[in-house]
């Protein structure tokens, strides 16, 4: 018996720490919605703080009722306006969830990118190719051939929706928000990770005559990053990464699904580029691809920043 015990304990002690720690990450991280509020210095001297809510990566399926109402719930932080960066969907029956969840807040000034789930389905793939491609450098269609037999999502749906609340769309264009005395000017790109960026048809850097210029990409790839601080913008809001979606506790993350470092999985950092400094905030999300539905030391979030005057 005791050398069963000797043979057997450890093996069995670790299966059993593995299935408690799947099912906490399955049956209770993944809906542990959270609101990350974070400051940010950008804004000229003497302009009044702006808050700005930034929803990513909700992957709706149909039937996430908590998701929903958590979502709706955010409207009562009333924020001058709202960025969304992409990836709304993980079904393509969801598009009357995600207009469900985002009615309340299609209420405020907002303006939006997509990313790939909007235009293409989910599929189910092994969660180790994520680690081949941080090792090889390809992501997406970064290097990778182009998919075969993809679900086409009814993401013109989402557009005209969002369009007709009066969210500025932003892939490969610019636009402007109108909030009362202050004008925010705002570049976009398409997806970096399906390759549609274009940033030839938006370079220039920051527009004259606006209080405030922005940069959103649903993708935060250096290529994209590199361009937007070369341009001298203050600020460049991203999502994409899940913030690693399944971490190790007090190390972090292990992937990004794109060419970004992990330790600026998710959150605000700095990113360097052609002698400029930019902010950089990647939002963690609040969903996951429907056949990968867990999260581990990574809750899911939507982020208020709070942008403030520039300090001397």
């Amino acid at each position: 018996m005791d050398d069963m015990r000797a043979r057997y304990g450890v093996p069995l002690g670790i299966t059993a720490v593995g299935a408690a720690g799947l099912a906490y990450a399955v049956g209770f991280e993944v809906r542990s919605f959270r609101l990350r509020r974070i400051t940010v210095p950008v804004l000229p001297r003497g302009m009044r703080p702006l808050r700005v809510l930034q929803v990513s990566d909700i992957h709706m399926v149909s039937g996430q009722r908590k998701k929903q109402r958590w979502l709706q719930s955010l409207a009562g932080l009333r924020p001058d306006f709202v960025v969304n960066t992409g990836d709304n969907l993980s079904d393509p029956e969801g598009v009357p969830e995600v207009l469900d969840a985002l009615g309340p807040l299609m209420e405020f000034p907002g303006a939006y990118v997509f990313g790939s789930n909007d235009y293409y389905g989910p599929k189910l793939r092994n969660p180790a190719r994520y680690l081949m491609e941080k090792a090889s450098g390809r992501h997406g269609l970064n290097g990778n051939p182009p998919a075969v037999g993809a679900i086409h999502n009814p993401w013109t749906e989402l557009r005209d929706a969002f369009d007709a609340a009066g969210w500025v769309g932003l892939s490969n264009t610019r636009g402007r928000l109108k909030l009362e005395d202050i004008e925010i000017a705002l570049t976009g790109l398409d997806d970096p990770h399906i390759k549609r960026d274009r940033y030839a048809e938006v370079a220039g850097g920051p527009e004259s005559g606006a209080d405030l210029s922005l940069a959103v990409v649903h993708a935060p790839y250096l290529r994209v990053l590199d361009a937007f601080t070369a341009d001298r913008y203050p600020l460049i809001l991203a999502g994409h990464t899940h913030g690693g979606q399944l971490c190790i506790p007090f190390y972090g993350a292990l992937v990004t699904n794109c060419d970004l470092d992990t330790r600026r999985v998710k959150g605000l950092s700095q990113h360097h580029a052609g002698g400029h400094t930019s902010y950089l905030h990647v939002s963690a999300g609040c969903g996951t691809n429907r056949y990968t539905p867990v999260r581990f030391a990574c809750p899911p979030e939507a982020t208020l920043l709070t942008l403030t005057p520039q300090t001397p």
